[in-house]
């Protein structure tokens, strides 16, 4: 006789299916402060370019392929230089203290009121010697994303850096007035989670929303909804009952995607002759990573070090030969 169980439709691990707050998601710094990669900084702010194919030679160890190519599928993401806004020192798990920088971009005014006046250098020499009264510092760093061809106003977040308070002073410091580019931060092969906001669909019926299958095609009170909304009582539709709403434009975040390149347009030009679609041409530096990346074209996304690594993409041995 065959199982008359079956799992319910949609998963409520995601629920609330409602749209995202905002298009910068917000991260857990505290979560991934002693990350597998040691690098300084533990995100960076990218746009996604687009989607392309791969022509890879698989060097992974005791691979069917290994020393062959291969083609995979790739996301191609566009990550303009970044400059610090300002150093955030925390306390008790709240901000103690900011000291902002002294020569922002003036861009930054379409965002935001800027400061008239700013005692960078004092602030900075006479924190120095009160660093062990913090618990924290993470930065704010917005991209210059001028230098792109998406826009013009900058996106701004809030990083966590990686070691001990004053290594993190030294070099927050250092950055005060230089661009951060994201070959400083990722490498060729390093293991990244990918944070960003998916395409939106909007009021979309249950049988897409959910993956629920069609009834039966006498069935009464239509084919593409849930038979039943429960039961006689409690006399209410409980949440769980899968129906219509909003698709779409959810907060997401995409664990282990392989970096099989990290480049500069100068360098490596992967610009076709009429441009990306929906998007142009790439301007700055750019990452390629194995697989595809939440959100349309354009979209910001936020390139983070892993939270936990798995060993089978740890061992993976991309060797990039070119994009088609």
């Amino acid at each position: 006789m065959p199982k008359i169980h079956r799992p319910r439709y949609g998963s409520l691990q995601v629920w609330p299916r409602k749209r995202a707050a905002k298009l910068l998601p917000s991260v857990n710094w505290e979560a991934i402060k002693e990350p597998k990669f040691k690098l300084p900084l533990l995100g960076f702010l990218g746009y996604k370019v687009g989607m392309a194919q791969a022509i890879v030679r698989d060097n992974t160890n005791f691979s069917a392929s290994k020393g062959k190519q291969i083609a995979i599928p790739v996301s191609i993401i566009e990550c303009p230089p970044m400059k610090i806004f300002s150093l955030r020192f925390y306390k008790n798990n709240n901000v103690a203290k900011e000291i902002l920088n002294e020569n922002p971009d003036k861009e930054l005014g379409r965002k935001m009121r800027l400061p008239k006046t700013t005692k960078t250098k004092e602030e900075i020499e006479k924190i120095q010697n009160e660093l062990n009264n913090y618990e924290d510092l993470r930065i704010i760093i917005y991209t210059v994303v001028k230098k792109t061809t998406i826009k013009k106003t900058p996106d701004i977040i809030e990083v966590g850096l990686n070691g001990s308070i004053q290594e993190k002073f030294e070099f927050a410091k250092a950055h005060l007035s230089k661009e951060i580019i994201v070959s400083d931060i990722l490498n060729k092969g390093q293991i990244v989670d990918i944070r960003a906001v998916t395409k939106g669909r909007g009021l979309v019926g249950p049988v897409k929303r959910f993956g629920m299958g069609l009834k039966g095609y006498k069935s009464e009170k239509g084919v593409r909804r849930p038979g039943s909304l429960g039961a006689w009582t409690p006399s209410k539709v409980s949440m769980s009952v899968p129906l219509a709403g909003q698709t779409g434009f959810f907060s997401r975040v995409q664990y282990n995607n392989k970096v099989v390149d990290v480049e500069s347009i100068s360098k490596k030009n992967i610009n076709p002759k009429e441009g990306f679609q929906n998007f142009g041409n790439i301007k700055t530096d750019y990452i390629v990573v194995k697989g595809s990346v939440a959100g349309p074209s354009k979209r910001q996304v936020i390139i983070t070090s892993p939270l936990r690594v798995t060993k089978n993409i740890l061992k993976q041995n991309l060797e990039i030969i070119n994009l088609q």
